[in-house]
């Protein structure tokens, strides 16, 4: 299956939900604490090493960052959860404008939860794993900075991980990841692309009932 994905260009940045593209179409959202390289994860997902932009401290990604493969198929950077140092006021501000997103927009077909290999299953990744399983959501989890581990550790850390999503969700799929390496965009792409075409499977056939 060809990566889509090496197709994705920068869409748009914006402050709040209602400066997103219009709610039409399909996007995946990812998600995750500050610190667990959800940037690094979608340059390396789409073979482009500047398109999120990457900043050493974490944190910096305060905006809905909207990137673009083909016509209305869209990946959604979600600001960072829980480590940034930012104000309160502004904590509040993302909090409400996350949960709005998830609960209201319609083309939002499934969530990337990504997490520090090192530092897994925090209580804003369980949360968001209870949110999409309850929700119908289609999510996958990320376990991010596989390199930082030996691999005997890793795979130790991947069972225990799929052990503990598995009491919260029946759906949710994991897998090790390192965007430092690359390692892992085959299986991630395999994973997204076919939601996307499953999506639009549904849709087609919702059209079709609509005509008979």
């Amino acid at each position: 299956m060809a990566n889509l994905f090496n197709r994705c260009q920068f869409l748009i940045s914006a402050f709040k939900m209602s400066q997103l593209p219009p709610d039409e179409g399909m996007e995946i959202a990812f998600a995750g604490r500050s610190n667990a390289g959800k940037s690094t994860t979608i340059n390396a997902l789409t073979n482009h090493k500047g398109l999120a932009k990457v900043s050493k401290t974490p944190g910096r990604t305060q905006l809905f960052n909207c990137f673009e493969f083909a016509p209305n198929r869209r990946l959604v950077d979600l600001p960072g959860y829980g480590y940034a140092k930012v104000p309160l006021k502004m904590r509040k501000h993302w909090d409400q404008e996350i949960n709005n997103y998830l609960m209201k927009r319609q083309s939002l077909i499934g969530v990337v939860i990504i997490q520090d290999i090192r530092h897994p299953m925090k209580d804003f990744d369980k949360q968001m794993i209870t949110w999409a399983f309850n929700s119908g959501m289609r999510s996958h989890v990320i376990l991010n900075k596989a390199d930082k581990l030996k691999n005997s550790q890793a795979k130790q850390t991947l069972m225990q991980v799929k052990k503990q999503i598995a009491a919260l969700s029946q759906t949710t799929t994991c897998q090790m990841f390192s965007a430092l390496r690359k390692e892992g965009t085959k299986e991630l792409s395999g994973i997204l692309l076919p939601w996307f075409e499953e999506e639009q499977s549904y849709l087609d056939q919702g059209q079709e009932h609509q005509q008979d």
